[in-house]
């Protein structure tokens, strides 16, 4: 099978990582972690786009909390980030609380949602004064058996089940919606309903804002029963673009098998390039009219606080990986070049998928005469067929060599250490906090489970 060149996916970057990749201080880190893959991340630019959001809560007058949702990166390096006014951290389990408060987030800053959570995890942030987002009527009553053992209430929203999604396995059915509002009153002061949360697939805003006015109602409803209802959140999916317009339609209209190592195509893949993007998104959501007004008025006419919970777009910009090349051979028309590491350290690649903007090569030495552009796959180095980093044939300006870098740009959104594995006993690649002209390796903390 001919591999035909599939046109270019450059990334969008911030300016960090272009310098950085210039300078000695990537080497120095290559050399500093033995010669594995690691991640680069940059807290800076997290904290630009938590500004960014908090500023468009801000431009339409909207009270509100930008919850950074913590799966996307476990790095630590984003908590302390979240210690600011207006933001706090969206954890699902025991080890991401504990690493949220021992980082200096409040509890009172700290949203846990997730379904069917531990009794562990029930405890820890009732004893904190967590905000939790109940998911069904069982997990209600475990929390208000909780709460009334320790002698506190707990602080509520009940999440809603989408109408575009009536078989999910997630939030409440509206019949059961209604009898868990009148179940929180039968409960009195062990449980305080704050509000409700949804999550939606996709990246429409019109339908998160359509479905938030409808959550406006639910609150107003609840209020009528005596619940201090005045909190919804939209939960995440807010749209990241990775390259721009035009390579993403290029890219899309030609789309064929053959640019592909082995015919591989990805049927499914994340849409590189979307826009509104970003906080930008939350503006669009935010001044979507929904019945002759927009829903920020809505909003301030009910005295709603918004709550958000971004992932990814929190941290678009802020990392990217690199892998040591290892070797280079002749797979046909074109290469396939073999790194350190294992696929499973870019994420996208083991759901079926494929992380698609060019990799970048940042050679030994620099260039050298006689460097001519070469078509590659790339591989990781374990023994399985499957473990590919790149099936796309892309255009890299020389042929990679052992000692040579290539970096996979903007990968901190899910794609670090989503599908991790120490498989053939190989660590876990670490990351690298960039802070200006200086680096330190991130702390993980690996805290298990309280039974």
């Amino acid at each position: 099978m001919t591999t035909a060149l599939s046109p270019p996916l450059r990334a969008l970057e911030r300016p960090w990582a272009p310098w950085l990749r210039g300078t000695p201080m990537l080497w120095e880190i290559a050399r500093a972690v033995g010669g594995g893959p690691f991640h680069v991340i940059h807290p800076a630019t997290f904290a630009e786009n938590l500004a960014g959001f908090l500023d468009a809560l801000a431009a339409e007058n909207i009270p509100g909390v930008v919850y950074y949702g913590k799966k996307a990166n476990k790095a630590g390096a984003w908590l302390r980030e979240c210690t600011r006014p207006g933001t706090g951290v969206d954890v699902a389990s025991v080890p991401e609380l504990v690493h949220a408060l021992g980082n200096g987030v409040r509890g009172e800053a700290i949203a846990v949602t997730g379904a069917a959570k531990s009794g562990g995890l029930l405890w820890l942030a009732l004893r904190h004064h967590c905000l939790l987002a109940v998911d069904a009527a069982d997990e209600l009553e475990r929390l208000a058996d909780q709460a009334r053992d320790l002698g506190t209430t707990a602080e509520v929203l009940l999440r809603v089940r989408p109408p575009t999604a009536p078989t999910s396995r997630f939030g409440f059915a509206p019949d059961d919606l209604t009898a868990a509002v009148g179940r929180c009153a039968e409960l009195g002061a062990t449980v305080a309903l704050r509000g409700f949360s949804f999550h939606l697939d996709g990246y429409d805003p019109v339908a998160r804002a359509e479905l938030a006015a409808q959550l406006i109602e639910l609150c107003r409803r609840a209020r009528a029963l005596g619940h201090p209802a005045s909190k919804i959140s939209i939960g995440g999916g807010i749209a990241v673009a990775y390259v721009t317009r035009e390579d993403w339609r290029r890219f899309t209209a030609g789309k064929d098998d053959s640019w592909f190592h082995g015919g591989r195509n990805p049927q499914r893949t994340y849409p590189y390039h979307q826009t509104p993007a970003g906080a930008a998104m939350v503006t669009a959501i935010l001044r979507h009219d929904v019945d002759g007004a927009s829903l920020a008025a809505r909003l301030r006419e009910a005295g709603i606080e918004l709550l958000l919970e971004p992932g990814r777009a929190l941290v678009d910009g802020a990392g990217f990986s690199v892998f040591p090349v290892q070797g280079c051979k002749a797979s046909g028309d074109h290469l396939v070049t073999t790194v350190a590491g294992l696929s499973m350290s870019l994420s996208e690649q083991w759901k079926g998928s494929e992380f698609l903007p060019d990799p970048i090569l940042v050679r030994a030495g620099g260039p050298r005469d006689g460097d001519a552009p070469v078509r590659t796959a790339v591989a990781g180095s374990s023994c399985l067929e499957y473990d590919v980093l790149t099936w796309r044939a892309v255009e890299l300006p020389a042929r990679p060599r052992a000692g040579d870098l290539l970096v996979y740009p903007n990968t901190a959104g899910y794609q670090m250490d989503k599908n991790e594995s120490c498989f053939h006993q190989l660590p876990l690649p670490p990351k690298v906090v960039v802070d200006g002209d200086r680096w330190h390796i991130d702390a993980d903390h690996l805290i298990q489970e309280i039974p």
